[in-house]
């Protein structure tokens, strides 16, 4: 048998590649702009990112599961009608989703949607068709959370199955809710009872839990930095720690009962080592108390704040990258949020488009057959590193602040928040964070999403304990709903009313969304008139940046191919029908045509009139000549927008 002859090394020949090379190219690329400024960038906490990294040969292996281990792929359950939730879980389960995540009502995340299960027996319907005993199910922090844990305890006992056997992490997560709602419903030393007494009966039954998650999605979506996320996390786990030791549970059963939720979003490599780095974060935590270290569960989900309600489509691929570092960094457990979940409840077309993310990522990119393929990268390695100092640094802020419950009611960690949060706004108002769809490269005509017609649930609020009245126990409420019981028969309102600021859900796009809804409600869509001077190669450039501006307010605008006088555009204008216009061409060709134009529109009646373009040594003249506004990069784009409805009389502006 001939054997094949060896293929070629193609690097024979070649220099070796080094950073000194790189740097001579870079600088000579540069021609004298400072490097730092040009090439090197800043998140949120100041963490460096370079734009290009070297090999880490002493990068360690920072991983959850072993290699070979594929994580579990959840999808929601959060339809309230127990029929149709029941559909959509079989569904989601027969096309290749392994976990489920229950999102009763009461659950910040179901957005006023939400499994609408009163009895066992309606729970029982909700997950018709499903085994317990062959998927991961998680249930979702929220208000009612015991009483949640109850049902599905309750559930596993009616359907004969051993506990032991079963993957139910209980989701139980007081901390987190007080930072959604801005309620607590007791002091937190009772708080802390309850959850002791609820997780030693738990664990009594046979569970094997988590049963309490740290779910940091609330501090992602009022828009917290990843330092801050990671700090929180921290601080949320130490604080559970304590409390179940407190009440008498050994340590190591403390930890064992904890679980992480992440929110990762599209910033693919921040992402990934804010993962990594909470693994690494807490293993010091778990030294420190001198606990042995144990695997932690991570749950990621694709961020809500990233999500945009205009040209959804966009969503797939901000869920796809966001899955894929997830999926790197080591999440054991991932769901994807359908890409239309911003307009309402998701239809089955989106849900599948979900978990086929997460399929392809799994069966044809095979993620899941490295642990850390990530480990001696060196961008990721140093990402991690300064992110784990970073929030380290905040969880001793919220420490000294005396935890973070106390940082909470005290308001202090929203108010970093908030600062974090205003300067990221910031940037997407002037579109140095563009949103692609939304602030850049917006669709007019985009099609209708397709989302499930179904009306949101209206939210009771829980009334004061009176005097006199029992609380049940976690025992209790389960014996109660065994029998038939209902939500209504085992509520358990607060005792005191403890209050908090809020952490706000907000998605980064909503402020372009509403100029978008204003505009889109008007009779007839709102049009600006572009005066284009000269050729196509002279106004073609900001003629196109205007566009897609005026779009992302909704306004379309009446092209042409460019006049070369001023009399012509204010005819054509005239003609058009329209009420505004832009002037748009050169600096250059501005100085001779932009003043005698600006009088030529105003003349044929236009109530506004816009440039593109920074204001000059002529901005006098312009004004006077009939300029209105004058409409460049850099500015706060919601603002200019704002200007430009009013000056159309779009209602609402």
């Amino acid at each position: 048998m001939t054997m094949p002859a060896p293929l070629p090394v193609l690097t024979v020949g070649f220099p070796t590649a080094s950073r000194d090379a790189w740097m001579k190219l870079v600088t000579k690329a540069l021609k004298g702009a400072d490097y730092n400024r040009r090439l090197l960038s800043k998140s949120a906490d100041g963490v460096t990112i370079e734009p290009i990294y070297g090999r880490r040969a002493d990068g360690a292996v920072t991983a959850g599961a072993e290699a070979g281990t594929p994580w579990d792929i959840v999808a929601r359950v959060d339809h309230p009608d127990c029929k149709s939730a029941a559909e959509l879980a079989v569904a989601d389960l027969e096309g290749g989703a392994t976990g489920l995540a229950l999102s009763f009502a009461d659950c910040v995340g179901s957005r006023g949607y939400g499994i609408n299960a009163q009895t066992v027996g309606e729970l029982d319907a909700v997950l018709a068709g499903v085994m317990l005993d062959l998927i991961a199910l998680r249930i979702e922090p929220g208000a009612a959370g015991r009483v949640n844990a109850a049902l599905v305890a309750a559930l596993v006992a009616r359907r004969g199955h051993r506990p032991a056997e079963l993957n139910v992490n209980f989701g139980l997560d007081p901390i987190g809710v007080l930072a959604t709602t801005g309620a607590f419903p007791a002091p937190w030393a009772e708080v802390g009872r309850r959850l002791v007494e609820t997780v030693g009966s738990l664990k009594a039954k046979g569970f094997a839990g988590p049963f309490v998650t740290c779910d940091m999605r609330s501090f992602s979506e009022a828009g917290a930095s990843e330092a801050q996320e990671l700090g929180a996390a921290l601080a949320t786990g130490v604080a559970y720690a304590r409390a179940l030791e407190a009440g008498g549970i050994i340590a190591a059963d403390a930890f064992d009962a904890l679980s992480w939720t992440l929110a990762i979003d599209a910033d693919q490599m921040m992402g990934l080592g804010k993962i990594r780095a909470l693994r690494r974060l807490w293993a010091r935590v778990t030294a420190v108390s001198g606990v042995a270290s144990a695997p932690m569960s991570i749950h990621a989900e694709t961020a809500w704040r990233m999500l945009s309600k205009r040209d959804p489509a966009v969503n797939m691929l901000r869920a796809t990258t966001a899955a894929f570092a997830a999926g790197v960094g080591g999440a054991d457990s991932i769901a994807v949020l359908p890409h239309v979940s911003a307009l309402g409840l998701p239809d089955a077309l989106s849900r599948r488009i979900a978990r086929n993310t997460q399929l392809v990522l799994q069966e044809e990119c095979n993620l899941w057959r490295v642990a850390d393929p990530a480990a001696g990268a060196g961008a990721i390695e140093g990402l991690t590193e300064q992110l784990c100092a970073a929030g380290w640094a905040e969880f001793q802020q919220i420490e000294r602040e005396a935890g973070l419950v106390a940082s909470l009611l005290g308001g202090h960690i929203q108010g970093r928040i908030a600062a974090v949060a205003a300067a990221r706004n910031k940037d997407i108002a002037s579109r140095k964070a563009p949103i692609t769809g939304t602030s850049e490269f917006p669709n007019l005509k985009e099609a209708a999403a397709g989302v499930l017609d179904v009306k949101s649930l209206p939210h009771a609020a829980a009334q004061p304990l009176q005097a006199g009245a029992a609380l049940l126990s976690f025992d209790a409420l389960v014996a109660a709903l065994e029998k038939g019981g209902s939500r209504a028969d085992v509520a358990q309102p607060p005792m005191t009313a403890l209050t908090a600021v809020r952490l706000p859900s907000m998605r980064l796009a909503e402020p372009f969304e509403a100029l978008r809804s204003v505009a889109d409600a008007a009779p007839v869509r709102p049009t600006v008139f572009l005066a284009n001077l000269g050729p196509l190669a002279e106004h073609g450039g900001r003629a196109t940046w205007i566009t897609n501006l005026l779009a992302a307010g909704g306004i379309a605008v009446i092209s042409n191919d460019g006049f070369s006088a001023s009399g012509d555009a204010g005819a054509a204008f005239a003609a058009s029908g329209a009420s505004a216009a832009c002037i748009c061409g050169t600096d250059a060709t501005y100085d001779v045509l932009a003043e005698a134009t600006a009088m030529a529109l105003k003349a044929a009646g236009a109530r506004h009139v816009m440039l593109a373009g920074k204001p000059s040594a002529s901005e006098a003249v312009f004004r006077s000549a009939g300029v209105d506004q004058f409409v460049f990069a850099g500015q706060d784009v919601l603002v200019e927008l704002a200007h430009v409805h009013k000056a159309l009389g779009i209602v609402g502006a």
